[in-house]
């Protein structure tokens, strides 16, 4: 049985995840934390009565609620500036962590890297199997296109932009083929209308849309034909077999691992 904590548990994610956490058999939520919550227990967050026993965990205010209830497996949907701290805390107290909070820079992967020596890390932009999938089968047609375009598609409460899977699909995209047309635009009548200039010089568009949850295509394109590669999450719940299997591999992944390839054998 892993025992599991959840950070950021209020949040639309955080409580989809201590619900997948309660319903998995060989998982046990062992805690949960959330200053905006604090004293709430994990079934008042879920507004289910009914929800197993071990979903009656109290919130707590500070992830080091972690390390007291023997959690073995930390998952944080945060924000930024919070995952950078939970990490720290995690990465002291030997807790595994998996991570789902987005906008991480380089020098932020490098910092996590270096913490996770006791315990390890797994960080994914996206933990819905089919943006996987979109990513890989992106990265294997760089090479036969000349230009391609990213657009990114989220609801209206995500804060950063470009999301992290535009980020790492156009930068994989690139590493597989640094040859790529020039855009040919010489005028923006209204500037920004081309994008945000992502790795080698691949343009990547964000919406912010009341309605969406998270969405992604990715357009190539040659002479006298295109492909586009498109995943979609209309609920949360795509998450969590993503989410799931990260906690489950943690354990055997050292150090810092990013993204999902790994363990799905791409």
């Amino acid at each position: 049985m892993i025992r599991v904590g959840v950070l950021g548990a209020a949040g639309r994610m955080g409580r989809t995840v201590c619900a997948a956490v309660a319903a998995a058999g060989d998982m046990q939520l062992s805690a949960a934390v959330d200053p905006a919550a604090a004293g709430a227990t994990v079934a008042e967050l879920l507004g289910d009565g009914d929800t197993a026993d071990q979903a009656g965990v109290t919130v707590a205010a500070a992830p080091d609620a972690l390390a007291e209830a023997g959690v073995e497996v930390g998952v944080d949907f945060t924000v930024l500036a919070s995952a950078r701290e939970n990490l720290a805390c995690l990465a002291a107290e030997g807790i595994h962590a998996v991570v789902g909070t987005t906008g991480f820079s380089t020098d932020d992967l490098a910092q996590v890297a270096g913490l996770f020596e006791r315990s390890n890390c797994i960080i994914a932009p996206n933990f819905a199997l089919s943006a996987v999938l979109m990513m890989r089968f992106a990265e294997l047609a760089a090479p036969l296109f000349e230009s391609a375009e990213v657009i990114e598609m989220h609801h209206d409460a995500k804060v950063d932009a470009p999301s992290g899977t535009a980020m790492m699909t156009a930068g994989r995209m690139a590493a597989a083929s640094a040859e790529w047309n020039p855009d040919p635009t010489r005028s923006e009548v209204l500037p920004g209308a081309r994008g945000g200039l992502g790795p080698a010089g691949i343009r990547v568009h964000s919406v912010r849309l009341a309605g969406l949850v998270a969405h992604q295509e990715v357009i190539l394109g040659t002479q006298g034909q295109t492909l586009t590669i498109r995943a979609d999450s209309y609920d949360r719940s795509s998450f969590m077999p993503g989410t799931l299997l990260a906690i489950r591999a943690v354990a055997d992944r050292p150090g810092l691992t990013v993204g999902l390839e790994g363990l799905l054998g791409l």
